[in-house]
């Protein structure tokens, strides 16, 4: 599989997004998880795998610990054993495997709710992955969250009428600049976020009209509700780089743990 990209406009890439990774972690899952394509990579991070089995999928790919799965999986050149102590975590684990195999579009089951510094892990890897050009869509509790790098969000138009569609948008770094927000209840043009100030909360689709968010500078983290079509997105310049080579290494700063 190969990612392809169509020029929009000048200085803007399309990406045709075709290089999927469904992960299944092992979180909370508040609906059965969907496979956005027959094609997709399914990989299984830890405990992952018991939900996994539960929606009765097998997956191409086995990483962890294994510290929190009621099942122990077979060995194979398929299933990745992780030591505990370590500095990156199973999810992290999983989707440098998958992007590894080619893939740059996520989408991430049981990695939201439960604890609380797991959920804080999983919005920092949906950024890293974005930062990297990547895409990342986190399924949780009536929402779903992602993350957009120098680039835009484009909601496709969709008639509803059981009440408001909230969408949020946050800034992950320190400033994000040229922040847009277009065919959403409260227009933003040419904003500045920052991730000291809460902003960006609640705003809101309408319905029947196309939506977009855009950022020129910075990375924001938005969620939208569940159900909602996956956006098509727009890279404002290429992205280059890579989430790295699985690791098992632990921090040179790390002191010894007590026994």
């Amino acid at each position: 599989m190969s990612e392809t990209h169509n020029g929009t406009r000048a200085g803007t890439l399309e990406i045709m997004e075709n290089n999927r990774c469904v992960i299944f972690a092992a979180g909370e899952y508040y609906a059965a998880p969907l496979l956005p394509d027959d094609r997709a990579l399914i990989i299984a991070a830890d405990g992952g795998l018991d939900h996994a089995a539960e929606a009765g999928i097998t997956p191409d790919y086995i990483v962890g610990d294994f510290d929190s799965a009621a099942r122990h999986p077979h060995h194979s050149d398929r299933t990745i054993v992780l030591p505990p102590e370590k500095d990156d975590p199973d999810l992290l684990s999983a989707l440098k495997l998958g992007w590894a195999h080619g893939a740059r579009e996520f989408h991430i089951y049981g990695a939201l709710g439960g604890r609380i510094d797991h959920t804080i892990a999983t919005l920092q890897l949906t950024a890293l992955v974005c930062e990297h050009g990547g895409a990342a869509y986190v399924y949780g509790d009536g929402l779903t969250v992602t993350a957009v790098c120098d680039g835009a969000l484009h909601f496709a138009a969709q008639t509803f009428t059981d009440g408001p569609k909230y969408v949020s948008a946050f800034a992950h770094n320190d400033t994000a600049r040229g922040v847009n927000e277009h065919g959403l209840k409260y227009e933003l043009v040419d904003a500045t976020m920052d991730n000291t100030h809460v902003n960006g909360v609640s705003n809101e689709l309408i319905s029947g009209s196309e939506a977009s968010i855009s950022v020129e500078h910075g990375t924001l983290l938005v969620t939208f509700p569940a159900g909602t079509p996956t956006p098509s997105r727009t890279l404002f310049h290429e992205f280059s780089g890579d989430l790295g080579p699985l690791s098992t290494a632990v921090s040179s700063a790390l002191v010894s743990p007590r026994q």
